[in-house]
């Protein structure tokens, strides 16, 4: 035989076993109402009073009873208590009310408002299943299976949706429904008969309404009514049960799409320093818990906000009036003296019909940057503030910037082109640009020189008297007290003329010998290079010598008997020559023209005695030179010639004043050597003098070019 009764899940306890149990009443749905309808309670209300059950069941079989106790977000009230049974008044006020009848009970306190409905029903069945009391979204709930026979079950199984979720003897099981969860549930118990057949009841159908952990918030603004620029407090309203006052909550504060203050905050209220009108502009604000994850947010809210007008305009620079340099920033600072919300500010110039610029923002002042003023930027401003009540105009205010002196242009000027020691220059020194007065420094090498006011602004000069040492680097100084500036150096070159020269020879003697070399040597103490100087002889010139970087020069001269007479030199840089003291020489002791008689050819005559012709190029070849070679004689006699030119000389490069067009050159030096004589008592004359018909005239190349 086989009965089937059925249940939903429960906690099994023992009871007496019936050979088969009395089927009960026809199955019907139970609802476990612990919220019917969460609640929304207006800003500021009283927290809800939270209903509780003991035993925390809200199922129970007929003949049981339940205590039912009211409590606050304080504690458990013991004294006036209101309570309600299908929405109708109990006249109990105790802190407890015991109760055997189904229905829906409500209670509040005199610190809370009504509690939500808890429907408790009371069942004739003889398995049924219950859920634990209270249940927040989130949280377990706690499911048994109960029989009033509770021995005789073995076995009992939990249902959710007609699937099974777990079975067990003797154990509850534990769920974790969603808020608003739809599912259903039910449970069976089954046993064996004495005879060994079994059995099985079901409960009736139970669907757990979950009851909200906290509900939704609601963003609330004090004062309600601010003043435009006035700090606003915001609070996102929400409360949690009695028995979850232990849950963290987070909130969030929102304008429109962006967060606001530092973000999430352990803290209900938001302080906004100051509140500006932005038409329809929208707050709100979330909640949440952070275990578990719990997120609600609050309806959108607009605040509206008292808007007052602006009022005493005022305009302002930096840097402030009559201290404005031309090249700087010039800053145009309007303010209001009073005014709330978005203000536009614009800024105006006398005699434009354009603004300067425009600006709007939620402050009280504004600042407009112009860059670079210019000079002719001075006039008269003023700037208008408006909060859509129409522009107000600030005083107007004349701005006349000052101009700093430009860079000065230095020049100096002369008597020539080239400065030469002893003129008188000018030192100018000129700023294009800049307000007066100016004062000018002059400086030589960065060592001032001197200075000169303009008073009216302009140039301002200095003469200097040139010597040797004003030669370098000179440049200027412009000062007007609003910017210094610097001119670009001037390099000036003072060209000192050539002093009297002084001729000195070498050997210094008197008298000298024929076949002799004389040092010609030629100095001027002062002159600035290149100098050239020329030789003469009996004011014939012998010959020039440049110095390319100053001091003297020399001339060397093989003497002849033709020598004997006085000497001078000359010296000319470009700025006029000057001529030496003359010097006189005697030559003694004439040497024979065919001294050392070695065989080989005599140079050319026209070598030794013709003067240059005037057709030759300026640049002339150097003459042959010979030398009579040994074979291999070691005492070897020998003799050697060479011919030096020299090139030609215009009369301008002549220190001298000559015949116009005439052209000089200078005669041929010839220059003998000694001849290498044998002892006439040496034996061995006779050989050498028999070697000496051997010898062979020979061009000696590399002797030239070393003279």
């Amino acid at each position: 035989m086989f009965c089937e009764h059925r249940w939903d899940r429960s906690l099994a306890f023992g009871e007496t076993v019936f050979p088969c149990p009395r089927p009960g009443p026809a199955p019907m749905l139970l609802w476990l109402l612990l919220i019917l309808a969460p609640g929304r309670q207006p800003a500021g209300a009283l927290p809800k009073a939270l209903l509780l059950l003991k035993p925390p069941w809200s199922t129970a079989f007929e003949g049981e009873t339940v205590t039912l106790f009211c409590k606050d977000h304080h504690s458990l009230a013991w004294e006036y208590v209101s309570w309600y049974h299908n929405e109708t008044p109990l006249r109990k006020q105790s802190g407890r009310l015991q109760i055997s009848k189904s229905g829906h009970y409500r209670c509040k306190t005199q610190r809370s408002s009504l509690s939500d409905p808890v429907h408790v029903q009371f069942l004739p069945d003889w398995l049924v299943l219950q859920a634990s009391h209270p249940a927040f979204e989130r949280d377990k709930v706690v499911l048994r299976c109960r029989g009033k026979e509770e021995e005789d079950i073995m076995e009992r199984t939990y249902y959710k949706n007609e699937e099974k979720i777990g079975s067990s003897y003797n154990s509850n099981i534990t769920v974790y429904p969603a808020f608003n969860d739809d599912s259903t549930y039910r449970c069976t118990a089954s046993g064996m008969y004495i005879l060994g057949m079994s059995w099985t009841e079901t409960s009736r159908p139970l669907k757990i309404q979950v009851q909200e952990l906290f509900p939704s918030p609601v963003l609330t603004a004090s004062p309600s009514w601010p003043i435009e620029g006035s700090p606003v407090t915001l609070t996102c309203e929400t409360w949690l049960p009695p028995l979850t006052s232990h849950t963290r909550l987070q909130f969030c504060f929102f304008k429109e799409h962006r967060a606001l203050g530092a973000g999430w905050s352990n803290s209900p209220e938001l302080q906004i320093p100051t509140m500006w009108s932005e038409g329809a502009a929208s707050y709100w604000c979330q909640a949440r818990t952070v275990i578990p994850r719990i997120l609600k947010t609050s309806p959108r809210s607009q605040i509206r906000v008292h808007r007052v007008p602006v009022s005493d305009v005022n305009l302002e620079t930096q840097p402030p009036v009559g201290q404005l340099i031309e090249g700087e920033d010039l800053v145009l600072i309007c303010s209001v003296a009073a005014g709330t919300g978005t203000v536009t500010f614009s800024w105006h110039r006398e005699g434009s019909e354009r603004s300067l610029g425009r600006k709007t923002q939620n402050a009280l002042s504004a600042e407009l940057r112009i860059a670079s003023v210019r000079e002719q930027d001075a006039g008269r401003y003023y700037c208008a503030a408006d909060n859509l009540d129409g522009p107000v105009l600030s005083k107007r205010i004349r701005i006349t910037p000052r101009v700093p002196v430009s860079r000065p242009v230095l020049t100096i000027w002369g008597p020539r082109s080239q400065a030469v020691e002893g003129d008188v220059v000018e030192l100018r020194c000129e700023a294009q640009r800049g307000s007066p007065p100016i004062l000018y420094r002059f400086y030589h090498e960065d060592v001032p020189l001197g200075s000169s006011s303009a008073p009216s602004g302009g140039e301002a000069s200095l003469n200097l008297s040139l010597t040797a040492e004003h030669s370098g680097n000179y440049s200027c100084e412009a000062n007007n007290s609003l910017r210094v500036q610097r001119s670009k150096m001037v390099s000036l070159s003072i060209t000192v003329p050539v002093s009297h020269p002084v001729l000195t020879l070498n050997p210094d003697v008197a008298q000298a010998m024929v076949g002799d070399v004389l040092e010609l040597r030629c100095e001027a103490q002062r002159g600035s290079p290149p100098i050239l100087y020329w030789f003469y002889h009996e004011d014939v010139i012998l010959g020039n010598t440049s110095a390319p970087f100053g001091g003297g020069a020399s001339f060397n001269l093989s003497l002849t008997t033709e020598h004997s007479g006085n000497y001078s030199c000359g010296a000319d840089n470009g700025l006029g020559a000057q001529s030496s003291e003359t010097v006189s020489l005697n030559i003694t002791g004439a040497i024979p023209r065919n001294i050392g008689s070695v065989p080989g050819p005599d140079p050319p005559a026209q070598a030794l005695h013709s003067p240059p012709s005037l057709s030759r190029p300026a640049l002339m070849e150097l003459q042959p030179l010979y030398s009579n070679v040994s074979p291999g004689d070691d005492d070897l006699v020998y003799s050697q010639i060479w011919i030096r030119q020299h090139r030609e000389r215009s009369p301008a490069h002549s220190p001298r004043t000559h015949q116009k067009g005439e052209v000089f050159h200078q005669e041929p030096a010839i220059v003998y050597s000694e001849v290498k004589r044998a002892d006439p008592y040496d034996p061995a004359r006779q050989d050498r003098e028999e070697a000496a018909e051997g010898y062979e005239n020979v061009p000696c190349t590399s002797l030239a070019l070393d003279h």
